[in-house]
């Protein structure tokens, strides 16, 4: 093994690169919205004192009245929070009363439900083993 000698790499002729145009962008140019206000003035406006103006006066409107309260369901009470204007609505006592039997009752039967499973696993598990072993140790006939 001579290590006197270099190395020959092989060497590659790469083409030249290609002329492209320089690319000439364009100043963006943006186009804001625009609208004409409206201006409407309030019916209750008048004219400042010393001014007369080109229409005749008008009488000055009565105020509406507010409007009506909201309407309550009879079946919903309503328990307002001390200290505050914050009313909070609960239903009626049937409704409570279907609500919670209902909860009751069906985290009952998940309960059921999973001891069952459980006792049938651990009845089923020794049968299953017993059935898988007898397949798998008979010998099957070929004819």
């Amino acid at each position: 093994m001579d290590l006197g000698e270099p190395v020959a790499l092989p060497e590659f002729k790469l083409p030249e690169p290609l002329v492209l145009p320089r690319p000439v962008l364009e100043v963006p140019h943006v186009e804001l919205p625009s609208y004409k206000p409206l201006v409407i003035p309030p019916e209750g406006l008048r004219p400042p004192a010393g001014v007369e103006s080109d229409s005749p006066p008008k009488d000055t409107p009565t105020p509406a009245p507010p409007p009506p309260p909201p309407i309550k369901p009879a079946e919903i009470r309503y328990i307002e929070i001390p200290a505050t204007d914050i009313e909070i609505p609960l239903p009626t006592n049937e409704i409570l009363a279907t609500a919670g039997s209902t909860a009751v009752v069906s985290v009952a039967a998940g309960l059921a439900a999973t001891s069952i499973f459980k006792k049938l696993v651990s009845v089923m598990k020794p049968v299953i083993k017993k059935v898988c072993t007898k397949f798998l140790k008979e010998p099957k006939e070929t004819s």
